[in-house]
């Protein structure tokens, strides 16, 4: 297998590296840039603060900050409008995945034109975009150093995987300062979103050198500094080790993709609203769990990584100590289930043969250890609930 590996053109990293956005707009030669972002940051001040940093580097900068969560097909009418209110040059997506979200796909709909429907995956779009600056404010969605972007269609409520190299930001700014105010609830769904890409990303059956070291790198961060970062949030340490950890997953799954885990996420959002990192720890345990026997010495790696397991134990008992990891994990940072959540249990029950139709139609499933079956993932769905 020949293993396609693309990274953003340059990456700036540390604490306080957002004042150096000036500075990557003339190294790209961005003049126009809109920056994409949502009412959260308006309100505490931090998008005024990268215009301040934008206008003195003599840029002319516009402000976007209609964003929502998790996008839809309708939320982006507006952006796009203000694009060529602004003729803009560029974007500049700041916040968490929603704004970046919005950011990617405004800059292919922008120059290519038609509707996010034409960009859902297995099509591979590489053609004309905007150039896209990500600046993350989460440690969790690794959408700084992705090709992908996830959009909601609000005609069949399915979570559209859009995939290319056209959405993959070509400069990233990762600054963990922007992350200090985090709480702790997003804390928990961010990090377990970056655990869960992590390990996807590793066990893949696209996986490669390359993002194998990614994964493991990130991974075993994860396991020293998330419940660190959980449990207090002034933990300088802990939110720059895991915003490194959240790109370096991000880098890893965007080279090998996700597998399980995401494909039956992603519908649980469209249809329940439940945030994505929220409904990916949802199902990381059993989704594990499932996976195991298609690559019992993978998972064993993942267990040793994330401090689970020894190095002397056994694959077999090295994979069991992950799920038991992964279970504790998620009860220690207060996950839910969607049955404490508050979702429905007749309603869940009603969409699962939608849900699982839309999960196998995502393609991810195909990249996971175990192809699951339509009625295997309506089981794991069910199992979900009640656990």
């Amino acid at each position: 297998m020949v293993a396609n590996i693309s990274f953003p053109r340059f990456l700036k990293l540390g604490p306080g590296s957002v004042e150096s956005l000036g500075e990557v707009l003339t190294d790209l030669n961005i003049e126009r840039p809109l920056l994409v972002t949502d009412a959260f940051m308006v309100s505490n001040g931090s998008a005024d603060r990268l215009l301040k940093i934008v206008a003195a580097a003599g840029k002319k900068a516009a402000l976007f900050s209609e964003t929502v969560p998790d996008p839809t097909t309708d939320s982006l009418q507006a952006g796009l409008d203000a694009l060529t209110a602004h003729d803009a040059d560029s974007i500049i997506g700041f916040g968490g995945g929603s704004p970046m979200d919005t950011a990617k796909a405004l800059a292919v709909l922008f120059k290519q034109g038609g509707v996010m429907r034409d960009f859902k995956a297995p099509r591979v779009y590489a053609g004309p975009a905007l150039p896209i600056i990500a600046i993350p404010t989460t440690a969790g969605s690794g959408s700084e150093a992705t090709q992908f972007t996830i959009i909601t269609d609000v005609a069949t409520d399915e979570k559209m995987l859009c995939p290319g190299l056209s959405f993959l930001p070509i400069a990233s700014i990762v600054d963990s300062d922007l992350t200090m105010s985090m709480p702790p609830r997003l804390t928990a769904d961010t990090g377990v979103d970056a655990l869960t890409h992590a390990i996807e990303a590793y066990v893949s059956k696209k996986a490669n050198p390359i993002s194998d070291g990614l994964a493991l790198s990130a991974m075993k961060t994860i396991g020293a500094y998330l419940l660190r970062a959980y449990r207090d949030g002034s933990d300088r340490e802990a939110r720059e080790q895991m915003m490194h950890a959240s790109t370096q997953a991000g880098m890893a799954f965007s080279n090998a993709s996700v597998c399980l885990v995401h494909g039956m996420s992603r519908p649980i959002g469209a249809h329940f609203h439940v945030a994505h990192g929220l409904s990916n720890a949802m199902l990381l345990p059993a989704i594990t769990a499932f996976s195991i026997p298609g690559a019992r010495d993978r998972y064993a790696d993942c267990a040793r990584q994330l401090g689970a397991a020894d190095r002397g134990d056994s694959d077999e008992a090295a994979s069991h100590k992950l799920v038991d990891f992964i279970d504790a994990l998620c009860v220690d940072v207060e996950v839910p289930s969607p049955r404490t959540f508050g979702i429905d249990e007749s309603r869940w029950e009603e969409l699962i043969p939608l849900m699982a139709e839309q999960a196998l139609a995502s393609g991810s499933p195909s990249n996971n250890p175990v192809v699951p079956s339509a009625q295997e993932i309506a089981e794991l769905y069910r199992k979900v609930y009640r656990s």
